[in-house]
């Protein structure tokens, strides 16, 4: 597409040469997973002409369907890699001026009029923009003040996606739900606290939000190579009593909480009765299968109707067929999936929620 001219698609549709309805979006996996994220996509819409616009991370992306249809073929089928998506219905070069007619676009989106709005803002390795994204998100917002719309970040009707990069600007609308996720990018961010064990707690923080689980309402955890601690000082904080396995040593912080009870084991060398754990969490750095057959040992330990979240390392060439083999590993032992995802905070590996049936 010629970047002198503009793209404007108020209906976030655009009709191709053959009629057919195709949808615009910019798509973000972790770094390295792009190629899965893309394959992800092709399986679900057939072909997809994409364009890298951050090698391995960020793509544009062409498929056919109304934007609806592509948000209910998400919706249906969750992709594992695909983390953020954002619709690009404005296109046009990159240059200040092109801001400009951005403003005028956004301005004009009558569904924004007092609605509360979260301005995302990104920008490519080498964007035409100088400043930060925040400042590029001040500036617009002040250019949208006709708009008398509420701009926040918490729980926003709407949002509006912007992506600068070197040579030309992408634009989109749409509700926090189509995205994917909503915070920008897909990048959920926490603060690091006083005294944190380890970033790993991050991991869990974030399953918490993106699968809504409810830790709080547990009692008795099992976490799996456990050491140092990160997973089970979150757990602790929820008001859970935690069993944590590892032959190496936890964080001294934990080592004389009441309600911790530390086994100095490897995971196939301790013995639970039945029905004892309502959850069960592992975050061990093994291979794949030694952890799904470590983990599926002591799955009797769980109760029905238990949850389990565990990471799964990816060591191989092929993610896709591990993720689909160490799955039905775990759905063997009555384990119902409930959704594989790789979240932010998780770097060559993925999450998977399991409930025990």
């Amino acid at each position: 597409m010629d970047l002198n001219e503009i793209t404007q698609e108020p209906e976030e549709q655009a009709t191709a040469p053959e009629d057919k309805i195709i949808s615009r979006y910019i798509c973000t996996a972790n770094h390295g997973f792009a190629p899965y994220a893309q394959e992800e996509l092709r399986r679900l819409f057939g072909a997809v002409k994409s364009t890298l616009l951050l090698p391995g991370e960020i793509f544009l992306a062409t498929l056919e369907g109304s934007s609806g249809e592509v948000s209910q073929a998400l919706s249906d089928n969750p992709p594992v890699f695909l983390r953020h998506i954002q619709p690009v219905q404005f296109q046009d070069q990159g240059d200040l001026s092109a801001l400009e007619r951005l403003a005028v676009y956004l301005s004009r989106r009558s569904e924004l009029e007092g609605e509360k709005v979260s301005l995302h803002v990104r920008k490519g390795n080498t964007s035409f923009w100088p400043d930060s994204p925040g400042e590029l998100r001040i500036w617009l917002q002040e250019r949208l003040e006709s708009l008398q719309a509420d701009f926040t970040v918490q729980e926003p009707s709407w949002v509006i996606s912007v992506y600068a990069d070197g040579d030309a600007l992408y634009a989109g609308v749409s509700r926090p739900e189509e995205n994917l996720s909503s915070w920008n990018g897909g990048m959920i961010r926490f603060r690091k606290e006083d005294g944190q064990i380890s970033r790993a707690k991050f991991k869990l923080m974030e399953a918490e939000k993106e699968f809504a689980i409810p830790f709080s309402s547990f009692r008795n955890a099992v976490d799996i190579g456990a050491s140092p601690g990160g997973w089970t000082s979150f757990l602790l904080e929820r008001g859970l009593k935690v069993t944590a396995i590892d032959p190496a040593l936890m964080h001294e912080s934990l080592r004389k909480q009441p309600n911790l009870k530390i086994l100095r084991k490897n995971a196939g060398e301790v013995k639970f009765s039945g029905n004892e754990f309502d959850l069960l969490v592992c975050d061990m750095s093994w291979s794949p299968k030694l952890m799904a057959k470590l983990v599926t040992g002591l799955l009797h330990s769980l109760a029905p109707g238990g949850t389990a979240v565990v990471t799964v390392k990816l060591m191989h060439k092929k993610p896709m067929a591990v993720i689909k083999e160490i799955i039905a590993m775990f759905e063997g032992e009555r384990m119902q999936l409930q959704r594989a995802k790789q979240l932010f905070h998780n770097r060559d590996e993925i999450t998977l929620y399991m409930i025990k049936y």
